[in-house]
């Protein structure tokens, strides 16, 4: 009985023993190093368990060697082996020793090399700790059944179903959420395949972390725990990785509650640099632009607006009142040249952005322009989902730089990776539609798009469901003009098919409110001519590069320089250069409104250069019709100022 109560007693404090060594144990092979480099490297070691997660040191429950080698290229600092070996590099031991590691300035995101050792400690030790959570040998299995079937090279290629949903199952740089955020989204048409490529490329702390899934997780983690704006710069980030290990570090006291955005609306007197705050945000509408005969529109363009409300106004219904604060999110392929080619579009030579427009422009551009119908159907979102995709759009806005694919990757698709990655929610997973039209009916059917609110037409139009094409306006002006003047045409097609001089004919006999009728279609008409114009310039542009054509060389040099100003509304961070990464802080707004501004006169300067210049491009017969039509406009306002005047109005304007 004696022997049994000491064995009883040496078990426990075995047991006890155990216990207490339980978790992560960094040991410093100290073979070779002097008092003062032991010394040294414990320390290092020794900061960087203080920094880890005290989940992270429960789970990775094993000893990890620590040790400096010579067999290391010069511009490593270390390297971590599968399971539990860590090399630091050598060559950087008597720095740390002698201290000026820590003043020792580098060109590498942490700024300094002790700094740099500390996040490579780090670094390395997140990629051990990923390796460890792997699956059950059942799970494994059906991974790899997966990986056959679907014969998809590598783990992100796996659709979301074969990795199944319960966060066990998943290494960290293989959980769906973190490749959503981190930049490896589903394919849309694909059965929730992951693209293999990152496209968050622009505002990154170093462009490693897009190479893989494994080095994203463990380039974050980095900053994650050493940097303590990580919150404020990549806030999405910060709570998956605070969610994950239900821990933090210090952060910054406070987040700015405002993201900055470059508003790329064509006011060049307005300064473009903005600021969206997202708990003014009442609602996220899907936004349609409806078809048109154009073979890139003819399945529609997917947009999101955004419904702000105005300052001081209560978050509520009545913020759909307030048109002048609301932006649209619109990923557009950045044409940097004024060629538009239908395989440059198929093969995706356009980069894809996303730009932030004021919603009185984009009604603009479709309904008066393009002559096309917008429809707004309100997206069932929680209030988290609304501000958290806000905050995953403002994100995009400053780091994403894809590429534009009509087919594969176009608005409806970016869009929908916009909505489920900034979202997350359950009814967007799986959803696939790669056409603008077919999103909204999908949306419809899981429940996510109220298509309720267009059902009665008028009341659509008050409330700003629906903005209608200017179409079924120029044909009611239209329609004046036959009750008033004996012309022969029969629809306003017809009438703007007319030259400006047979147009011109009819004005003198145009009483007061003909003659309004008359000014909207001429209106009407101007612009469309600048858009035949813009295409003529295109089509003699592409015949003409090779020409030595004195003319089309001042325009294209103009053009580009107007396309190299103006490419900073579509890539923002390039007004940043190299300074910081994620979302903007207010210490670099200051340079963002100074540079931005700068660009927009230049803009201002420029266009109205390249209007003298490329007219001289067109064909006689279209500048002169263009100068008709202006003359038209022109006429047409002094003949209204008469006609006001003589009825005993006041004047006008």
């Amino acid at each position: 009985m004696r022997r049994l109560a000491a064995w009883l007693a040496a078990g426990v404090l075995l047991l006890m023993g155990s216990t207490a060594q339980a978790g992560l144990r960094l040991h410093l092979n100290g073979e070779g190093l002097s008092l003062a480099q032991q010394q040294a490297s414990q320390a290092l070691l020794d900061e960087a368990m203080a920094a880890l997660p005290p989940r992270f040191i429960e789970q990775l429950d094993r000893r990890i060697d620590v040790g400096w080698t010579d067999r290391m290229p010069a511009n490593a600092y270390g390297q971590a082996s599968l399971v539990s070996q860590l090399d630091l590099n050598s060559n950087l031991l008597d720095s740390l020793t002698d201290g000026s590691a820590a003043t020792q300035k580098t060109r590498r995101p942490h700024g300094t090399v002790r700094r740099e050792l500390l996040a490579t400690v780090l670094h390395e030790l997140t990629h051990i700790y990923d390796r460890a959570r792997l699956w059950p040998d059942a799970e494994r299995a059906l991974i790899q059944r997966c990986t056959r079937r679907h014969s998809s090279a590598g783990l992100i290629g796996l659709p979301d179903e074969c990795r199944g949903q319960n966060d066990r199952r998943f290494t960290l740089s293989d959980d769906p959420r973190l490749l959503d955020l981190a930049g490896w989204p589903q394919y849309v048409g694909r059965r929730g395949e992951r693209e293999q490529h990152n496209r968050q490329v622009a505002r990154s702390p170093d462009l490693y972390e897009t190479s893989s899934p494994k080095e994203f997780v463990a380039v974050n983690m980095e900053y994650f725990l050493l940097d303590p704006s990580y919150a404020c710069r990549r806030p999405a980030l910060y709570r998956y990785y605070q969610e994950h290990f239900g821990w933090a570090p210090p952060a910054k006291d406070t987040c700015a509650k405002s993201f900055a955005f470059l508003n790329a609306g064509n006011d060049f007197a307005r300064t473009p640099l903005g600021k969206v705050d997202p708990e003014r945000v009442y609602a996220i509408d899907y936004l349609l632009a409806e078809a048109n005969q154009n073979w890139v529109s003819r399945w529609g363009h997917s947009m999101l607006r955004l419904v702000i409300c105005a300052p001081g106004r209560p978050r509520g219904p009545d913020c759909r009142l307030d048109l002048d604060q609301h932006l649209v999110l619109s990923y557009r392929a950045f044409v940097g040249d004024v060629q538009l080619s239908s395989w440059d579009g198929l093969v995706g030579k356009y980069p894809s952005r996303l730009f932030v427009l004021p919603l009185a422009q984009v009604i603009d551009e479709y309904t008066k322009t393009e002559l096309r119908s917008l429809a707004s159907v309100p997206l069932n979102l929680s209030r988290t989902e609304i501000e958290e995709t806000v905050e995953h759009a403002a994100e995009m806005h400053w780091s994403y730089d894809g590429s534009y694919y009509f087919l594969s990757n176009n608005c409806a698709v970016e869009s929908l990776k916009l909505l489920r990655s900034g979202s997350n929610n359950g009814q967007l997973k799986g959803l696939d539609s790669i056409m603008p039209n077919g999103l909204l009916e999908v949306l419809k059917g899981r429940g996510l798009a109220d298509t309720s609110v267009l059902d009665d037409p008028k009341e659509a139009l008050r409330l700003g469901y629906r903005f209608d094409s200017f179409r079924d306006r120029y044909q009611a002006m239209f329609n004046v003009l036959k009750k008033y003047l004996p012309i022969k045409q029969q629809s306003v097609e017809d009438w703007l098919a007319l030259d400006a001089a047979e147009r011109r004919v009819w004005f003198e006999q145009a009483d007061l409110r003909t003659s309004a009728a008359l000014l909207l279609l001429e209106q009407a008409s101007y612009r469309r001519q600048l858009l035949l114009a813009q295409d003529e310039v295109k089509q003699r542009y592409l015949g003409a590069r090779e020409l030595q054509n004195g003319g089309m060389e001042r325009a294209n040099a103009t053009l580009q320089q107007i396309l190299a100003n103006s490419g900073f509304l579509s890539r923002p961070a390039e007004l940043l250069g190299s300074s910081g990464y994620g979302l903007p802080q207010p210490s670099e707004w200051q340079r963002l409104e100074s540079e931005s501004s700068l660009r927009q006169k230049q803009l201002q300067t420029l266009t109205g250069d390249l209007d003298k210049e490329v007219r001289a491009l067109l064909e006689p017969s279209r500048a002169a019709e263009i100068a008709a039509s202006e003359a038209n406009v022109k006429e047409l306002g002094e003949h209204l100022r008469k006609l006001h005047k003589a009825g005993g109005g006041l004047e006008l304007p």
